[in-house]
C-alpha cells in the first residue's frame, strides 16, 4: 500500500513506477478522507519562504525573466476586521493618516520598481487585500496614479480586478473604479445568513450586503464575482443553497465556492468545524456545483465558476497561468519570476503584521529581493504539473516536453496514481484532472508538494 508518496527518492523512483489499482485506490482514499488539508494558492506555499544568503538585486532577476508580458498586483493589508478563516496578511485598521502613509511607501517602491520591470508589457492588473476599497477615496484613485505613471500600466490593454467589501462600496469609490476602466470587481460576501458570518467573526448586516450588490448592479461592470464560503459553524444544507441562490438573484458573472479552511493560527479553529458534526464541506461543494453547472456556469477550477463567454470588454494581451512575471507591489504581495519568488515576511497575529508593515512604511531602499524561494529545475517542474493540472485546461504533455525536455510521468511516475483511480485521465496529449479528482484539487496539490518545500513548511496544515 502507498501511503506517502509527496515526494520520493531516487532510490525509490523504479519501485513507484509499478503502481497497480490497489495502490491507486488507497492513494485515492487518502486525498477524499482529508480534501481540504492544503490550499495551493501559490506553489511553493510562502510559510516555505526563508531570507536569502544575500539579498538579490531587482534589476537583474527581471532583465533575465522570459515571459512575455507581466502581471501587477498591488496589495493593500487593511480591512475592517479580520474575519475568523483569514490567514492572509492583513491588518484591521480603518485610520486615513495609516492608509495614506502606506500609499506614499507604496508609491516610493513604485517608483524603484517601474524601471526594472517595464521593459515589457503589462496584461493583468489586480488590487487585491485586505479591503482596497476601505481607503479613503483619494488614496483609492492613487493607486490607478501610481499603476500609470510609475509602472506605465496602459489602463487600455489590461485587465484589471478589484478586491471589495460590501461596507466599504460608495458611490464616489465606484466612480473611480468605473474612470479606471476596471473590468472586474470581485466582493466576499461569504453568507447570507447573518448567524453564519457572525460564527466566523464577520460583522456584516445582510441588509448592508443587499445595499452594495445594488449599488454593483446600477454600476455594472463587465465582470461581477462573488465569494461564497461553505462548511461555516451552524451552516445547514438548506442555509447553504439559500446563500448560493441569494447571490446568483444579482446575475454575477463569476461565482467563487470556497471551502472554509481552518488552521492553528485562525479565530476559528479546526475543532469549530468538528463540533458541529460530520463534516459536510465535500457535500456542499457537490450540491452547489451541480446547481450551477444547471444554471450554464462554467466551472474551470474546484473554486471558479463563470458565465460561458465572461470576458473583458477589451483586446488583451496574453498571459498565460504557466508564465511567471508576477511584480506584487505593497508590504505582502508576493513577486514571481521563473527562477525566484520572493515577498515581504510571513506574518499572521496583529503584532508580527502590524511591525512587518511598520519597517515597509519607514524603508527607503526596495531595490533587492532578500525573502523568497529560489527554484531549481525540480521545483519549477512541480509548479508547472499544478498550476495546470488543478485547472480545466489540463496538463499538455507537448507544453511541458518543450520547456523541460522530458514527460511529466517520467520525471514524476506518481502522476500515474490520479490516472489509475480515475481521478485523473488523458485525452489527445492533455492530462485532465476528473470531476472527483477536481473536488480534491486541494488534496492533490498538497500531495506533490515537494519533501523540501514540505520541510519548510513546518506543519502548515488546514483542516
Amino acid at each position: 500500500m502507498v501511503t506517502d508518496v509527496a515526494a520520493p527518492t531516487k532510490s525509490s523512483k523504479v519501485q513507484q513506477q509499478t503502481y497497480n489499482s490497489a495502490d491507486a485506490q488507497a492513494w485515492k482514499a487518502q486525498m477524499l478522507r482529508l480534501p481540504y488539508r492544503s490550499y495551493l494558492y501559490s506553489y511553493p506555499h510562502k510559510t516555505a519562504y526563508r531570507e536569502f544568503p544575500s539579498p538579490l538585486p531587482l534589476r537583474e532577476l527581471w532583465a533575465s525573466e522570459p515571459a512575455e508580458s507581466f502581471f501587477l498586483y498591488m496589495h493593500i493589508p487593511f480591512c475592517g476586521a479580520r474575519c475568523g478563516f483569514c490567514n492572509l496578511f492583513t491588518l484591521p485598521d480603518k485610520r486615513a493618516n495609516v492608509h495614506e502613509q502606506y500609499v506614499d511607501a507604496l508609491e516610493r517602491q513604485a517608483r524603484q520598481w517601474g524601471p526594472v520591470t517595464s521593459h515589457k508589457p503589462y496584461a493583468r492588473f489586480a488590487i487585491g487585500g485586505g479591503t482596497p476599497t476601505l481607503l479613503p477615496a483619494r488614496q483609492l484613485k492613487r493607486l490607478f496614479d501610481i499603476a500609470v505613471k510609475d509602472m506605465k500600466v496602459d489602463l487600455q490593454q489590461v485587465s484589471i480586478s478589484v478586491e471589495t467589501s460590501p461596507e466599504t462600496i460608495t458611490k464616489e469609490k465606484l466612480a473611480i473604479l468605473r474612470d479606471h476602466r476596471v473590468d472586474r470587481v470581485s466582493m466576499g460576501i461569504q453568507s447570507f445568513v447573518a448567524e453564519e458570518s457572525a460564527a466566523i467573526f464577520r460583522p456584516q448586516d445582510p441588509a448592508e450586503v443587499y445595499r452594495a450588490l445594488d449599488k454593483l448592479t446600477k454600476n455594472r461592470f463587465p465582470i461581477l464575482n462573488l465569494d461564497l464560503i461553505y462548511g461555516l459553524p451552524g451552516q445547514t444544507e438548506d442555509t447553504w443553497m439559500y446563500s448560493l441562490q441569494e447571490a446568483l438573484r444579482f446575475d454575477p458573472e463569476e461565482i467563487f465556492l470556497y471551502p472554509l479552511y481552518t488552521r492553528e493560527h485562525t479565530i476559528v479553529k479546526p475543532d469549530d468545524i468538528r463540533q458541529h458534526g460530520e463534516d459536510q464541506r465535500l457535500a456542499y461543494y457537490t450540491l452547489a456545483r451541480d446547481y450551477l453547472i444547471g444554471r450554464g456556469y462554467v466551472q474551470s477550477s474546484m473554486r471558479r465558476f463563470a458565465k460561458a463567454g465572461t470576458t473583458s470588454m477589451k483586446q488583451l494581451l496574453d498571459y498565460s497561468c504557466q508564465e511567471e512575471g508576477m511584480v506584487g507591489l505593497g508590504c505582502g504581495a508576493r513577486s514571481y519570476t521563473r527562477h525566484v519568488h520572493y515577498a515581504s515576511r510571513y506574518g499572521v497575529s496583529r503584532q508580527a503584521t502590524a511591525s512587518i508593515i511598520a519597517d515597509y512604511v519607514a524603508a527607503d531602499d526596495y531595490s533587492t529581493a532578500d525573502y523568497g524561494f529560489v527554484l531549481g529545475p525540480d521545483e519549477q517542474k512541480r509548479r508547472f504539473i499544478l498550476k495546470a493540472l488543478l485547472h480545466r485546461e489540463g496538463l499538455r504533455l507537448a507544453d511541458y516536453h518543450q520547456r523541460f525536455g522530458s514527460l511529466p510521468a517520467d520525471d514524476y511516475p506518481e502522476l500515474n496514481l490520479p490516472l489509475l483511480s480515475g481521478m485523473a485521465y488523458e485525452k489527445d496529449g492533455t492530462m485532465y484532472l476528473s470531476d472527483e479528482g477536481l473536488s480534491c484539487s486541494d488534496a492533490i496539490g498538497d500531495w506533490l508538494i515537494s519533501a523540501e518545500v514540505r520541510e519548510r513548511m513546518e506543519g502548515f496544515v488546514l483542516a
